[in-house]
């Protein structure tokens, strides 16, 4: 499927990025190639086949997973230490959202 570059524009405005001209170019053909591998799947036929809420759907529900334990938590002062900026006990970000 081909995606022109007003609509790789538009997906990345909706995304917040600036893309170069250049980028704009490989994301079209990038998210092409990638639409038309969805196309192919959806060509599958999947009758029959049970959904699956998760990959280890048949491994029973704790199969891989451990066991869940109470512990104590890190703290904030612990977890500001290595911060490059932070206050108030909580870390502190530039500005990203300008909308």
């Amino acid at each position: 499927m081909k995606l022109s570059e007003d609509e790789v524009r538009y997906v990345a405005d909706l995304a917040n990025l600036t893309l170069t001209d250049a980028e704009v170019r490989k994301m079209a053909t990038d998210l092409g190639a990638v639409l038309t591998y969805i196309d192919k799947l959806n060509e599958l036929d999947t009758t029959g086949v049970e959904p699956m809420a998760q990959v280890l759907y048949e491994a029973g529900e704790t199969e891989t997973l451990r066991e869940d334990r109470e512990r104590p938590g890190l703290g904030s002062e612990v977890a500001l230490a290595n911060a490059p900026l932070a206050g108030g006990g909580f870390f502190k970000v530039p500005k990203v959202i300008e909308r």
